[in-house]
């Protein structure tokens, strides 16, 4: 299974460095509006680099002090050097920097789960269009309803992906942003220069400012948290169609089986739908998310950290499982297979019951819709109290009789003839997921930097601060960020 390689981005070394680089933005920016010498500023960004510092240093530091990034800060002002090192972090809380930073980190996941939902599209229009007009069972409430084609099921799921990302990019604006305001967002450490100083970070990093650069406002994480919930859903409703469809009873649609994959330890023939699986569990734990991340807007008056650190984590944690539910997507929707005849084989196991609007909308042009649904409503019930063929009431019943032919009927049952729009909706959204699918073409994110591993000594001591994604369903397919086990060590 491909890594999404999104828990890279959220790991110890990517965030860390990621703090470091909105120090250096920081104190560039200062220097450029005079609030720390020039000098400093050049020496604080040029140091700005995680390989340069002493992480044991920092981890003995932190079990001491119990602070999320004031050792990380020391250190690094002892790299700095003497003589600049004082400016470091002038004027800022470390929300400033760890807010800030994670911004750096999730608009990193952005991409990549951008640049995932563009390999999900282009699946989906494949499928969508060499499936376009074949033809199958459409289902309500999982019973037989009227035909559709598999290109117009895909259609739907093409539908609401691309609505998640319409929805993905428009709280961009919202999301990328600086939190550069000191204690409480007013500026007050930074002076008359907060504003310029605010712009100048921005700028360096890519990010946009706010309006009110308060700790306690948090809601464009948290919409992000929540259309990855969206986005979850839909791929969960994939999941279950597709896990549906696999059923024997079905035998419809099948995620694509690696030969030599084993289903069942003491079952032979089992060809479980893991992956749907995956996809549906991961879909239910990411939802989950909800909840906590809109709790996490409760900050009371102007900052409360309970409530920021629980946002880290789930944002964190959406992220990651929102990278590992599409890349199960791309592998499912890439390799899928349809069966066509058994789809026709579905269609003709009501003998011809699935047909029965058609031949009512054709039936009530001549007597009316009430009377007709009247009549073709107690012929099918008829049909299954006897078990009798739908097609031999029909044609022995009077009123329809009268108006049709037995040749009539049977093209009125025929459910290819009764596919509606399907094959135009089929088309006109696979087309359409290549647009958007062209639209999000990015390439793969990598770090600007890559930072020196941390010690293992220093990961202990500095877990507690840095959000850890739970390790998603099916996780024998996805590797756990490393900081898991050092987590548990520090909760024992």
């Amino acid at each position: 299974m491909p890594d999404a390689g999104i828990a890279r981005l959220f790991s110890v070394e990517n965030r860390f460095q990621a703090r470091l680089d909105v120090e250096a933005a920081l104190a560039q920016a200062e220097a450029e509006v005079g609030l720390i010498p020039v000098p400093a500023g050049e020496a604080i960004a040029a140091a700005a680099q995680l390989d340069k510092l002493d992480l044991a240093r920092v981890a003995a530091a932190t079990a001491a002090a119990s602070h999320p990034l004031v050792p990380l800060i020391e250190e690094f002002a002892r790299v700095v050097g003497r003589e600049h090192g004082g400016w470091v972090h002038w004027g800022a809380t470390t929300q400033n920097i760890t807010q800030t930073a994670d911004m750096l980190v999730l608009r990193d996941a952005h991409r990549e789960i951008k640049r995932l939902l563009a390999q999900v599209l282009r699946a989906m229009s494949k499928q969508a269009d060499s499936a376009a007009a074949i033809p199958m069972a459409g289902r309500t409430h999982s019973q037989h309803a009227v035909p559709i084609t598999f290109g117009f099921k895909v259609a739907v799921w093409i539908d609401e992906t691309t609505a998640h990302v319409d929805r993905l990019e428009r709280l961009e604006d919202r999301l990328f942003r600086v939190l550069m305001g000191g204690a409480v967002g007013t500026f007050a450490s930074f002076g008359p220069a907060g504003r310029d100083v605010e712009r100048g970070v921005a700028e360096r990093l890519g990010l946009k400012e706010m309006p009110v650069p308060s700790r306690a406002i948090n809601d464009g994480i948290v919409e992000l948290v929540l259309v990855l919930g969206l986005l979850a859903g839909t791929a969960g409703k994939i999941g279950k169609d597709i896990y549906s469809l696999m059923q024997p009873e079905f035998g419809e649609a099948f995620e694509p089986i690696p030969y030599g994959t084993v289903g069942s330890s003491t079952m032979p023939h089992k060809r479980n739908p893991q992956l749907a699986l995956d996809v549906i569990s991961s879909s239910a734990q990411l939802r989950a998310l909800a909840g906590p991340a809109l709790e996490s807007m409760l900050h009371d008056h102007e900052a409360n950290g309970a409530m920021t650190a629980l946002l880290e984590d789930v944002v964190a944690q959406a992220s990651v499982m929102a990278g590992d539910i599409l890349t199960r997507l791309v592998v499912i929707l890439d390799g899928l297979e349809l069966d066509e005849q058994r789809m026709r084989a579905n269609l003709a196991l009501s003998e011809g019951l699935i047909g029965s609007e058609s031949l009512m909308m054709e039936l009530g042009e001549r007597i009316g819709r009430q009377k007709a649904h009247e009549i073709v409503f107690d012929v099918a019930q008829e049909s299954a109290r006897r078990d009798a063929p739908f097609l031999d009431l029909l044609v022995a019943d009077e009123v329809v009789a009268a108006h049709f032919s037995e040749a009539e009927i049977r093209r009125l049952l025929d459910p290819t003839h009764y596919l509606g729009e399907s094959i135009a909706i089929a088309t006109a959204m696979a087309q359409h997921a290549r647009a958007v699918a062209d639209r999000l073409q990015i390439p793969a994110v990598a770090p600007a930097r890559r930072p020196a591993p941390v010690p293992d000594a220093a990961r202990v001591a500095v877990a507690a601060d840095v959000p850890v994604p739970v390790e998603p369903a099916g996780a024998d397919l996805v590797a756990a960020t490393e900081v898991a086990d050092e987590k548990v060590l520090l909760s024992a």
